[in-house]
């Protein structure tokens, strides 16, 4: 019974642990077949996502435009990678999703081993490629980087498959890569391309080289070098010298094609133009202003062009600045081909009282302008169409001027704001805080009158201030000024300057004139008295010169009587300066030159030296008289006239006095008359001015032409003078904004802007109320 129960016992244990290695076996089988399964799936995994990436890559390369515009450089690059990547990755496609990899896997696997791949060099590689191809568009120069460190494609446990053909490809392909170190290798057949050579065909116009660009930037910085003492000549050397390279090569070029030479060296200016111009018309490029200007369009709908012009003394004060600016404004305006104001100042009352001969004063700027209305018609002989406004002004007994208060510019309407002339620029301009003139007016003209410098000599400590108010002048009239024009070489030589008479005479004096030649005719006396001098009483306008003159040669002049007419700040010292020297000298009040009483004089003497172009010596000679002057500049207009007897030492002066004495004056031919006329006048200011291209809508085209073609060469062209201009003005407008230095320099006070009295009498609106927020 107990070894029935023993062998039971045994039989069962044996049977447990059969049963326990056959469950055993079978786990670590299904383990397995897990496994391999698992491992399955992963190949088919990737051999699907290698399929995947091989579509992509041929959709990519059959979407391709094959158009070869310059963008497309870059296109064509990633194509030819990408072609040649293509067979490399169907052959790594292939070797993975091959039976003979699956019994290499089945021969070498083990419990611990992994089967892994490192696709990092694909990657590399094609990330190198992409970055390269975009340095190459931002650029324009490729940067290679050496290859990492080496990694091989391997199966981490032995790595007996080391580097598969795709990644031995992708080797070579940068080594390929390496080698090309320089920009030229790679770009070389671009430069020799068709493409390449189609755009320099296309080019007409040679670009500019650097001289040209040298001697453009030191033509236009010709103003700047003259105001700090480069003479100019010297720059238009250096012009010459850079723009002669360039003429040379042409010269050569032209010889060598068997053509004459095409290069005047006359024209170095025109030539430079004309390369300027016509290299701006090639690229289309249009200047707009540059950084300072504020350009204000003129509203010409109503067919004509509006000319203001704006002076500093008004009638009754018989000054030049007063008689002829009203003079041009009348001739202007007659053509009627364009509509013309005159901006004169207006002073109150108490003003008035010390600029107005005969105690003359106006209640109101309506009365005032039918006064100047009536005295301009009675001397020209016809009705005056054009406007007369008036700008707030102070009367300076310093200075015996008028200085503007407040910004003059505004009143002119910015609808009729198209062309400015400014009768003494430098004096309008001094204390000017306001509007820009040429920002505000498409051409404005300045015209010198007065040689400041000569009477501000005279004064105490007369070189320091003339240095400094010479260099002010130049500021203003190269801030605010086109074109300046000077009647004579006796003014300051300003920048953008041109020498012009360009006044006339009071038509009244060619009468008397005429009226003196038909007497002579006739055989009557047409002079019965002897010499005279005509002029303000103050020592500036020659009378020092004619007292030294005088007293120097009194025993020569024996028996030679002068008589002077005038009034002035200095009559009383000039009369008792003449008393204590015993001159014979007849002081009489001062009166108009065409007064009946000195019709009958032979002899206008006139030994000022300070004078611009002495408008009482064109007057003597327009009614036929006999004129002493000194051999100025003043004077040079003058001297063709043969009445106009010039001396240049003292003994001379007494020789030309004594010959005009013993002789008779010859008449005015016809064209000495009309010289002398505000017709002429008018005729040369506009053609010296510019003004007829400008009323002709020419202003912004002077014409160049080059092979038959015609240029427009631009005044608006970008330049470095306008933008210092620009910079000038800015600088000026915020120096006399502050009242403490314009205080310092001489301004009268309360300048800034006008005050109580003149907006009663101009009918203005405060200042604070017109600008709310006054900054400057």
């Amino acid at each position: 019974m107990v070894n029935e129960t023993q062998t039971t016992v045994a039989a069962t244990s044996n049977s447990s642990a059969f049963s326990f290695i056959s469950k055993g076996w079978r786990e670590v089988r299904d383990s397995a077949d897990a496994d391999l399964q698992l491992m399955k799936d992963r190949a088919n995994s990737f051999k699907n996502l290698a399929a995947t990436f091989d579509r992509e890559i041929e959709n990519l390369i059959h979407s391709a435009s094959p158009t070869f515009s310059v963008p497309a450089i870059r296109q064509s690059s990633e194509i030819d990678f990408m072609k040649k990547l293509q067979p490399k990755i169907s052959e790594f496609r292939r070797v993975y999703s091959a039976p003979e990899i699956s019994r290499r896997v089945m021969e070498k696997w083990g419990p611990r081993v992994k089967l892994g791949i490192d696709l990092s060099r694909i990657r590399s590689a094609v990330v190198a490629e992409v970055d390269e191809t975009d340095e190459e568009d931002i650029d324009g120069i490729i940067e290679f980087k050496k290859v990492r460190k080496e990694r091989k494609a391997r199966f981490r446990e032995e790595g007996k498959f080391g580097d598969w053909e795709p990644i031995r490809a992708l080797k070579t392909r940068l080594r390929e890569f390496e080698k090309k170190n320089s920009s030229v290798e790679i770009f070389g057949g671009f430069k020799n391309s068709e493409f390449v050579e189609k755009v320099k065909s296309s080019l007409e116009v040679p670009p500019l080289d650097v001289p040209e660009l040298i001697a453009y930037l030191v033509r236009q910085s010709g103003p700047f070098l003259d105001q700090l003492g480069v003479r100019r000549d010297l720059c238009d050397k250096i012009v010459e010298s850079l723009c002669s390279k360039r003429k040379n090569q042409l010269v050569l070029r032209s010889l060598t094609a068997g053509e004459p030479p095409t290069v005047d060296h006359d024209k170095i200016n025109d030539e430079l133009d004309l390369r300027i111009a016509s290299v701006l018309q090639s690229t289309g490029h249009c200047y707009e202003g540059g950084f300072w200007t504020d350009f204000v369009k003129h509203d010409d709908s109503d067919g004509k062009r509006h000319v203001a012009i704006v002076t500093t003394a008004s009638l009754p004060w018989m000054t030049g600045t007063a008689v002829n600016p009203l003079f041009r404004a009348a001739y202007l305006a007659k053509s009627a081909k364009q509509k013309v104001t005159l901006l004169v100042p207006w002073l109150c009352r108490s003003d008035q009282e010390l600029v107005y001969p005969s105690n003359l004063t106006f209640s109101s700027p309506e009365e005032q302008e039918n006064y100047i209305r009536n005295w301009l018609e009675e001397r020209i002989g016809f009705k005056a169409d054009f406007k007369i406004s008036f700008y707030p002004g102070k009367f300076s007994k310093e200075r015996r001027s008028i200085i503007p208060a407040g910004d003059t510019s505004q009143f002119i309407p910015s609808k009729d704001a198209d062309i400015a002339i400014l009768e003494e620029p430098e004096h309008l301009n001094w204390y000017h805080h306001g509007k820009r003139w040429t920002d505000k007016f498409n051409h404005v003209v300045g015209i010198v009158h007065t040689n400041y410098l000569e009477y501000i000599k005279r004064e105490k400590n007369g070189a320091l201030q003339a240095f400094f108010v010479k260099h002010i002048n130049n500021w203003v009239t190269r801030a605010y000024c086109h074109k300046v024009l000077r009647l004579s070489a006796a003014t300051q030589d300003l920048p953008k300057s041109v020498i012009c008479n360009v006044h006339g005479v009071n038509p009244k004096f060619l009468k008397i004139g005429e009226k003196v030649a038909e007497e002579r005719e006739l055989g009557q006396q047409a002079f019965s008295k002897g010499a005279y001098f005509l002029g303000k009483m103050v020592w500036a306008k020659g009378y020092k010169e004619l007292i030294d003159l005088l007293a120097k040669h009194k025993n020569d002049l024996d028996g030679f009587k002068l008589d002077v007419y005038g009034n002035g700040e200095d009559a009383h010292e000039v009369q008792s300066t003449a008393k204590r020297l015993d001159l014979n000298l007849n002081f009489l009040k001062g009166r108009d030159h065409a007064d009946d009483s000195l019709h009958g004089y032979k002899v206008f003497i006139n030994p000022s030296v300070s004078d611009v172009l002495c408008t009482a010596t064109a007057e003597a000679l327009a009614m036929g008289k006999f004129v002493v002057c000194a051999d100025n500049p003043s004077n040079e207009f003058f001297r063709s006239f043969p009445n106009c007897l010039t001396y240049k030492t003292s003994e001379d002066f007494v020789a030309k006095v004594k010959e005009a004495l013993a002789n008779e004056p010859q008449p005015l031919t016809p064209e000495q008359r009309y010289n002398l006329s505000w017709e002429a006048a008018t005729q040369r200011f506009i053609e010296y001015s510019d003004l007829d291209r400008v009323l002709n809508n020419e202003q912004n085209a002077a014409k160049l032409r080059s092979n038959g073609k015609i240029i427009a060469k631009s005044v608006s062209m970008p330049s470095l003078s306008e933008m210092f201009d620009g910079g000038l003005a800015f600088a000026h407008y915020c120096l006399t904004g502050n009242e403490f230095l314009r205080l310092c320099t001489g301004a009268i006070p309360g300048t800034r802007d006008y005050d109580k009295q003149h907006c009663k009498d101009l009918h203005l609106l405060p200042p604070r109320v017109e600008n709310p927020i006054y900054g400057w």
